[in-house]
Formats: structure tokens, C-alpha cells, sequence
């Protein structure tokens, strides 16, 4: 795959997440000529455990709930927070298109993206080889020019 000047630019700047999120771990990764794949580890400490449980493995994502006494209104507009899956890659497209405009380019990228919480090590090991190998595959893709 040749990276365009767009796709050199989100190459690098995915690489710089981990410098602007607490408890994150960068896995498998591909910059494709109109989107990107790549997987987010959140490595959280607050997590419940189960006292039985033996298993040293790194979450790859959990949610922690509180209760609080906030107003509907508060809890409808709250901060989710800078270690999110929703602010981590809002803030990574955000610094794409920031740095790409800069450099004379048009560009937008789609409002939303689409995740998936990696539930166990075969589902992570099936998700690593489609990434890998979706550079390979992308002249059977519907969007592929060509």
C-alpha cells in the first residue's frame, strides 16, 4: 500500500495517541486509501475483578459504573471523559484533519466510525490477520477505484 500525503500523516499521528491517553495500548494497525483499522487496548486499573479470578490478561475494554446523585440533564450531558474509545479517536481524527488542512489538503473524514470490543484472545488474533491483511484485499473492496 502507498501511503498518500493524508495517509502518511494519519500513519504518523496514530502513533502519537498513546502520548495523549492514559492506559492505552496501541495493537494491530493499517492505513487503507479511504479509512483506517486499527485496535485500541484500554488498559483501566478500576475495574471490577472477581477475587477467583486468575487471569492476568490486559482488558481490552471494560466499563465502570458509578452511582451519583447528578440531575437527568447532568448525566445526559456529561464529560465521558479523555480515556474513552469516542474521545480518543475524536481527538485522533481531529488531529488528522488539523494537520492535513494545514498542508493545503481537502479533507473530511465520515462523522462516525464503527467499533467492536475484543472479547477474548481468538477474536483478537481473527481481527489482527483481517487487518493485516486487508492491504492485500483491497481490490476486492466496493470503494477500491480501480
Amino acid at each position: 500500500m502507498q501511503f498518500s500525503h493524508i495517509g502518511i500523516v494519519a500513519d504518523i499521528l496514530w502513533y502519537e495517541i498513546k502520548h495523549h491517553a492514559d492506559r492505552i495500548e496501541l495493537g494491530e494497525f493499517v492505513v487503507m486509501p479511504n479509512h483506517i483499522h486499527g485496535i485500541l487496548i484500554l488498559n483501566d486499573q478500576n475495574c471490577d475483578r472477581n477475587e477467583n479470578d486468575n487471569d492476568k490478561r490486559r482488558d481490552k475494554a471494560c466499563l465502570v459504573s458509578t452511582t451519583n446523585n447528578k440531575t437527568i440533564g447532568q448525566k445526559r450531558f456529561q464529560n465521558q471523559g479523555k480515556n474513552t474509545i469516542s474521545s480518543i479517536v475524536g481527538g485522533y481524527k481531529s488531529a488528522v484533519t488539523k494537520h492535513v488542512r494545514r498542508l493545503g489538503y481537502q479533507f473530511t473524514w465520515q462523522s462516525r466510525f464503527h467499533d467492536y470490543i475484543i472479547r477474548n484472545d481468538l477474536e483478537y488474533d481473527r481481527i489482527v490477520k483481517y487487518i493485516q491483511n486487508n492491504p492485500q484485499n483491497w481490490h476486492n473492496d466496493k470503494f477500491c477505484d480501480s
